[in-house]
């Protein structure tokens, strides 16, 4: 058993620094070996946590990148300046995704600072709620998932595509609940579930008319500022027990995943898949 303190935050996104212990997401034992060097890349929900991880693993691997977040500032400009002393440039802008405007702007923005071009685009912005009795779901609740969750995965890839060339990356963040499903996290489950059949009719189309690979990441229990932003003490403290290994991973052990698919030298064959670093869980697909 590998519990945590019981500790709950009220407001999502959640942050990072009340929590115990401090999520590992900076990437500090990755030795790099300059996969992306040179490549641009833009990480959406960047400021902590998979992201954070995502985002400096680039950096160390020889990217630039721009990360897009909500409004956890302090949280984004600590990623800001991890991913600036592993020696790459770096800008953070803050909005909603769910925001069709908000996207095009910012994806503008970042593809200027990033030299007028995207290499690699991680959609891995998310939220969750849970509710136990999908009798009472609140109906706002579920367009605001989706309308970040999934939506806004549209928003962005649109966005970026004109900005993007042949050879170009795109990795979705979907999650072990899109096969196993959650009676707490319906409407979650569900958009994670949209966001795996986005991946594979994506992959299709976009390898068809541009070369560009488009593959997603499934994660399992991850200790990040999502979960005790999303569940009560008791359940942040077990938060991934149930998971073949007994315990939650950290964002450092799936970071390695999306760096994997990024590099064209080591992914080269992949297109439409997923990877599954969530604990021994065997989803069959």
């Amino acid at each position: 058993m590998n519990q945590r303190p019981e500790q709950h935050q009220d407001q999502q996104p959640g942050r990072e620094a009340p929590m115990q212990p401090q999520p590992q997401d900076r990437m500090e034992h990755w030795r790099a070996s300059g996969k992306l060097a040179g490549k641009r890349a833009l990480v959406t929900g960047g400021d902590s946590g998979i992201g954070r991880a995502v985002a400096i693993g680039f950096a160390k691997e020889g990217a630039d990148v721009a990360i897009l977040y909500k409004d956890e500032h302090e949280d984004a400009g600590e990623t800001r300046r991890l991913v600036e002393a592993a020696g790459r440039r770096c800008i953070s802008l803050a909005g909603d995704i769910g925001d069709a405007g908000f996207v095009r702007d910012a994806v503008a923005k970042a593809a200027q600072f990033l030299g007028g071009g995207i290499d690699v685009l991680v959609n891995n912005a998310a939220e969750q709620h849970v509710c136990e009795d999908f009798a009472l779901i609140p109906e706002e609740q579920v367009e605001r998932t989706f309308r970040t969750n999934i939506l806004g995965m549209f928003w962005v890839t649109k966005a970026a595509l004109p900005l993007m060339g042949e050879g170009g990356a795109i990795i979705n963040t979907t999650s072990v609940t899109a096969y196993k499903g959650s009676a707490g996290l319906v409407d979650y489950s569900a958009t994670k579930g949209a966001i795996l059949a986005f991946t594979r009719s994506l992959s299709q189309a976009l390898w068809q008319q541009r070369k560009i690979r488009v593959n997603a990441v499934a994660p399992g229990p991850i200790w990040t500022p999502l979960i005790p932003a999303s569940f009560d003490d008791e359940s942040t403290a077990k938060h991934g027990e149930a998971s073949t290994m007994g315990r939650a991973g950290e964002a450092d052990e799936v970071a390695p995943c999306y760096i994997f698919l990024a590099s064209a030298a080591d992914s080269s064959y992949l297109a439409g898949q997923v990877l599954h670093p969530n604990g021994g869980t065997v989803v069959n697909g």
